[in-house]
């Protein structure tokens, strides 16, 4: 029997927290019912299959749905042991009408490999259970987007304040529930701690050491792995830089001017990232040896409209990344900008409205057109772009679009297309592709082209032999994706 994706993985969603295993436990109408392993887990999506190796189709935080068709009782501990390695989140069966109970192998296999084992029971269909975690999934969200809404307005006033650095990270650590801190450049985190801070600051936070900081300071290990993370960013190698260490999950933002925001917090949420994002670009500011111009005004619209990305305006922008031995600020008039970030020794990040020009004694990566909400990835595109010229030894590289495409250029990845699928006829050519769309899926594939499940795998059987490859192999289908995408 075939793959059937009820929901899909929205790991890549932002701001989409998972499902709590216990909150659809606790489903009314449902009836599902713990047998085995543990009874916390996060569900990220739900997926339903009757395949006796399902792994390969699960991107990992599914709860996957199954009523053993093809399970017998004595490959349940491999077939559990795939879904464990494979990430799945929990396994539901469904009693009836291959089983009329759940086969007891199944459930030492689970306790075994610590995979939640829940009971379907006769009468929910699995299409229910979709239809809840996706409901409890939107409630999650809904939640989670107040939580950063509101985080962003006390920020905003934050920042408004007379002492707005202090204020700011305390506000930024009771949001995020943990410790924030400022260090300035060449600092280590270690200097935390001090006097408390002014009125209306947190009672933990303080200045000591070239550290300002919020929360309750956490351990020397915590520390000691925080300043790891200060020291890939503060060179102006990233802009950001997670990890984790037991149960804290830490981070480091590049502010500007050599400062670092650093935080430890006890877990984290899919919002926590952007509370902290505003909070970085909020201290850049207000930070800034000369908050005048553009960056005042832009100030000024951060906390009078509450929108980061109403920062700048709508452009289209372009952020650029330059290395030379000229003077920055001489560079910036040039490409008509104050925007202006040292990231390192010769080295600098700039975003204009202007289209950028090759420029005398710099050689430039630029990123494509991109607007307020996308600087992140144009920042990734202007990087990239630069280490391109540098190879090159050309003034000036442009992002050339995304993908395998973008490294080799569209000329090249074209020929290399008609190359490889030189053997193929049109139509084996649109089979396959759906086939590589769909992950390998027979039933998808034959529902996208209107034609019987044995009629795609004649094709795609004639397109191995043809090409004279193992259409099995990830390597095989991913350089196939990447030449039918041209």
């Amino acid at each position: 029997m075939s793959e059937a994706p009820v929901t899909p993985n929205p790991a890549g969603e932002p701001m989409t927290p998972p499902v709590e295993l216990a909150g659809l436990l606790g489903e009314r109408g449902l009836g599902l019912r713990h047998l085995a392993g543990p009874a916390v887990a996060e569900v990220h999506g739900v997926h339903a299959s009757e395949m006796a190796d399902p792994s390969p189709y699960l991107l990992g935080g599914e709860l996957l749905l199954t009523a053993g068709a093809e399970l017998t009782e004595a490959g349940a501990a491999a077939y559990v042991g795939r879904l464990a390695r494979a990430g799945a989140a929990a396994l539901g069966f469904g009693v009836t009408p291959v089983h009329e109970v759940v086969p007891p192998g199944l459930a030492e296999a689970c306790e075994r490999y610590g995979l939640p084992l829940v009971e379907v029971p006769p009468g929910t269909p699995f299409t229910a259970v979709a239809r809840s975690v996706g409901r409890l999934m939107a409630e999650a969200r809904t939640r989670e987007l107040r939580r950063v809404a509101e985080a962003q307005q006390a920020l905003a006033a934050a920042a408004a304040r007379p002492d707005p650095v202090p204020a700011l990270l305390s506000r930024l650590a009771a949001a995020l529930g943990g410790w924030s801190a400022l260090l300035a450049p060449g600092t280590d985190p270690a200097g935390a701690g001090g006097p408390a801070g002014g009125p209306g600051t947190d009672p933990n936070a303080g200045t000591a050491g070239g550290v300002v900081a919020a929360g309750a300071v956490p351990g020397a290990e915590v520390l000691g792995a925080v300043a790891a993370l200060v020291r890939r960013v503060a060179p102006g190698a990233a802009a950001t830089a997670t990890d984790s260490l037991g149960a804290m999950s830490l981070a480091a933002y590049a502010v500007g001017g050599g400062r670092v925001l650093a935080l430890a917090t006890p877990g984290r949420t899919p919002g926590d990232h952007t509370i902290a994002s505003i909070a970085a670009v909020l201290l850049s500011l207000v930070t800034a040896e000369r908050p005048a111009g553009t960056e005042a005004a832009a100030l000024t619209r951060l906390l009078l409209d509450g929108d980061p990305a109403g920062v700048l305006a709508p452009g289209p922008w372009y952020a650029v990344h330059a290395r030379g031995a000229g003077d920055p600020q001489a560079l910036a008039a040039a490409l008509g900008t104050v925007l202006l970030d040292p990231a390192g020794p010769g080295g600098v990040r700039l975003l204009t409205e202007r289209e950028p020009a090759a420029q005398p004694g710099w050689r430039l990566g630029v990123s494509a057109p991109a607007g307020p909400d996308s600087l992140a990835t144009a920042d990734a595109q202007a990087g990239r772009a630069l280490e391109r010229a540098e190879a090159a030894r050309t003034p000036l590289a442009r992002h050339t679009g995304g993908g395998l495409a973008g490294l080799v250029g569209e000329a090249e990845a074209r020929a290399h297309a008609e190359a490889l699928l030189g053997p193929l006829p049109p139509g084996l050519r649109t089979t396959l592709r759906a086939w590589l769309a769909h992950h390998g899926s027979w039933d998808r594939t034959a529902a996208a082209l209107d034609v019987h499940r044995n009629t795609v795998r004649q094709r795609i059987g004639r397109c191995a032999v043809l090409l004279g490859r193992d259409l099995d192999d990830p390597d095989v289908r991913a350089e196939l994706w990447f030449a039918l995408s041209r």
